[in-house]
């Protein structure tokens, strides 16, 4: 898991979220109104794969008009609940939610799986992700 949320607020142009996207070196960028020092409200995702479809078909939406809702597991959750998710959904990117208050507190990408299960060659298993 990555701590922390890379986020932009809803009314982010197309070139002003694919900035962040680029310079933060991420493929999700959070949408979300910031308020009290972290993001709050509706949680959607503007992804890699929905900026290449915006390109591919000659748009360049807002942000809001971009994103998509965000896919979720709990902090507690097994590596494999996480992968689970992700393969039902079909995203590669999920928001983690501070497993009592409910709200974002980092993401995690099929990335950080790959790196789970590459350093568990020759243990028991994959339980948690690496962060």
């Amino acid at each position: 898991m990555h701590a922390g949320i890379v986020s932009c607020p809803p009314d982010a142009s197309f070139s002003e979220f694919a900035r962040v996207m680029s310079e933060q070196r991420v493929h999700a960028v959070a949408v979300a109104e910031i308020g009290h020092g972290r993001p709050w409200g509706n949680w959607r995702f503007v992804s890699d794969a929905d900026l290449v479809a915006a390109v591919a078909a000659g748009r360049e939406p807002t942000a809001r008009e971009a994103a998509s809702s965000a896919a979720t597991v709990s902090a507690d959750a097994k590596l494999a609940d996480a992968a689970r998710v992700m393969a039902e959904q079909h995203v590669s990117h999920l928001v983690v939610l501070h497993e009592s208050g409910g709200y974002p507190i980092g993401i995690i990408s099929s990335l950080d799986i790959a790196a789970a299960c590459s350093s568990a060659a020759g243990s028991d298993g994959v339980d948690e992700p690496r962060g």
